[in-house]
């Protein structure tokens, strides 16, 4: 991803057609989620299910709507638009260029280059290490690996065969299963003029401490948040975590879960094997989910449930009891 020199608010306006007057223009660094967002940033709120986080960002500038025009902080100046996520997708392509062109680097290091940089480190056959890539002590990287530019590796990580890092940060003592691939677009579109837009993924992955990634795994990179992993969480094989998605600590997902975008999961969380878990959901701590569960709403802390739409698990036993 390469990113544009800072832009103008003045130009943004016009790009946008807006009738917004300007008492000072203002140069922006880039666009950013409500709650990563710093001076300098451009952020995106219509949904009214991030008003918390509106009101405590730290953004020079939001788009939105006029519903939610009142509740934009008095340090952020509101850009009205009629359409502002089509309208976020526009200015965030200003800033960032070639971020649907996944290509691999010209430039990569040799074999020898790589053991001059990395002392404590060793690696199978037919490794492609990118520049701008920081890897810890003690890693240990199998066979076919592709670790791509702004790549950050901690300390005693292990990973596996054929597997593929991009836009990722792996905190020290992971452990990432062959075949999986951490860090690409994720799967976000809008209609604009009768076609469909990808919408930009910019953010990383971010995999803490102690955590385990199965075989066969996809990790999307987040679109402008990050896509995180938490502490001592486990995924099993063949697991797909959309963007955005917060996992929290020690949780435990059986193979094939699926979690759509913008989901936020909490700590000691258990999911059963080929459940699927809606977008822009919260679920909560201490949280049990059965093996094919369809989950469509939030769940409290210290629920276990069942079935689809996942249900109260004492109410699907009395439901399927067997008479």
């Amino acid at each position: 991803m390469s990113i544009n020199k800072k832009i103008k608010l003045s130009n943004i306006i016009k790009i946008l057609n807006l009738k917004t007057s300007l008492k000072k223009d203002q140069f922006l660094n880039n666009v950013s989620s409500l709650d990563g967002a710093n001076k300098g940033d451009i952020t995106l709120c219509s949904n009214s299910k991030y008003l918390d986080l509106l009101l405590n960002t730290k953004a020079s500038i939001c788009i939105t709507t006029k519903k939610f025009e009142k509740y934009v902080p008095k340090n952020c100046l509101a850009l009205v638009t009629s359409n502002p996520q089509i309208d976020f997708i526009k200015i965030s392509n200003l800033f960032n260029k070639n971020y649907l062109i996944d290509k691999i680097s010209e430039i990569c290091l040799s074999n020898k280059e790589i053991k001059k940089k990395f002392k404590k480190i060793t690696f199978g056959n037919n490794f492609i290490c990118e520049q701008n890539v920081e890897i810890g002590k003690n890693v240990s990287i199998g066979h076919n690996v592709i670790i791509k530019e702004n790549c950050i590796i901690g300390d005693n990580v292990n990973i596996g065969s054929n597997v593929i890092l991009s836009n990722a940060i792996i905190k020290e003592n992971v452990n990432i299963c062959d075949g999986t691939i951490i860090g690409k677009k994720g799967f976000g579109f809008k209609f604009l003029n009768g076609k469909l837009i990808r919408v930009p993924h910019i953010g990383k992955v971010i995999i803490n401490e102690g955590a385990e990634i199965g075989a066969n795994c996809n990790i999307d990179r987040g679109s402008v948040s990050d896509t995180i992993i938490g502490k001592y969480t486990f995924l099993d094989n063949q697991i797909q975590i959309a963007h955005n998605v917060k996992i929290g600590n020690f949780c435990m997902l059986a193979s094939q879960v699926g979690i759509s975008g913008s989901t936020k999961i909490g700590n000691n969380v258990s999911i059963g094997g080929q459940s699927g878990i809606s977008g822009h959901l919260k679920i909560g701590n201490n949280v049990k989910i059965g093996g094919k569960s369809g989950v469509i709403k939030n769940i409290d802390d210290n629920k276990t449930e069942k079935e689809y739409p996942a249900s109260e698990f004492r109410e699907f036993i009395k439901k399927n009891r067997i008479r």
